[in-house]
């Protein structure tokens, strides 16, 4: 038993030699591939700026990427995938006229791109090698912009006044036949829950087929606060009684029940909310009460009881 206790830890010394001389020579290797050039390829995205609203280009479009093969050291390469480049490129001086071709030629582009590598950098190649684009001028016409979606309050909440929309109205482009037909540009019919405070979202237009938008999506400000509740004792009016009789009400008060938000609450008055009751020749003992507020505050409100009895007296 203690002769096998020394091997069983000159075998552990063993592996754990092996293990740091493997683990030794993979940092050594990493060094050297770190320091070590190479070429790979990384994508550089592109954004365009000086390009009018009612140009319109044809396919394949624009693209957004250009995939380039660079060669440098590794530890540049990996800063290269890990922090893409950006190119902008301004179309004002590649646009002259409705229409026409909209064209970076090979050597722009490449240079455009060498700027923004680093000085050990070499460009090797680009894909495409040239941007190359049809372009042409379409209709615009300016509709309003209208929510589709729903946007619903968390609980003991609720929204303040109506959504706030980054912008009421917007430009569209394309063929005027298509234009003709659209009045209005609605949101996607999105279901916005569990909202609470002040809540900015950002909301996507539907566009039709073969039309644009200056925007393709728009922000949208839903204002939510805390709710509370307050009760009244009102009296009863009856409206719409015939000339020369008199209606009796039983009960003749009701209690009102008031959901306002907090903010408002302070400047609720008893004021602000009328009990009615709609007098008509059909109703024989029963009339249905119903709650009418002037106070713009005032999201909801309800009477108990709802039916009052009445006798109709002449």
């Amino acid at each position: 038993m203690n002769s096998e206790r020394p091997t069983k830890r000159a075998r552990w010394r063993d592996v754990l030699t092996y293990l740091f001389f493997v683990l030794f020579a993979g940092l050594v290797w990493f060094g050297h591939a770190m320091q070590s050039e190479r070429t790979t390829r990384v994508p550089v995205l592109i954004q365009y700026t000086g390009k009018p609203g009612s140009i319109g280009t044809g396919d394949p479009g624009l693209p957004d990427t250009v995939m380039i093969a660079v060669r440098d050291a590794g530890a540049r390469l990996n800063s290269y995938h890990k922090d893409p480049l950006h190119l902008t490129i301004d179309l004002r001086q590649y646009i002259h006229g409705d229409k026409g071709t909209i064209h970076v030629p090979s050597d722009v582009l490449r240079r455009s791109i060498s700027n923004l590598l680093q000085g050990t950098s070499s460009l090797i190649e680009t894909h495409p090698e040239e941007i190359s684009c049809p372009y042409f001028t379409e209709q615009e016409k300016c509709v309003p912009v209208a929510l589709a979606g729903s946007f619903i309050p968390t609980a003991e909440y609720q929204t303040v006044g109506q959504p706030v929309l980054s912008c009421t109205r917007i430009k569209i482009y394309g063929q005027d036949k298509v234009l003709q037909t659209i009045d209005t540009l609605y949101t996607e019919a999105a279901e916005r829950t569990n909202l609470s405070d002040t809540t900015v979202l950002r909301e996507a237009l539907v566009l039709p087929p073969g039309v644009r938008a200056e925007e393709d999506s728009i922000t949208v400000q839903i204002i939510c606060e805390r709710f509370t509740e307050k009760k009244f004792i009102i009296p009863l009016q009856a409206v719409g009684v015939p000339n020369g009789y008199h209606i009796r009400l039983f009960p003749n008060e009701v209690e009102v029940s008031v959901r306002i938000g907090m903010s408002h609450f302070a400047q609720l008055n008893p004021t602000d909310v009328q009990a009615l009751c709609y007098y008509s020749p059909e109703r024989r003992d029963k009339l249905n009460v119903e709650i009418h507020y002037t106070n713009p505050h005032i999201t909801f409100a309800w009477a108990y009881p709802g039916v009052v009895e009445f006798i109709l007296e002449q």
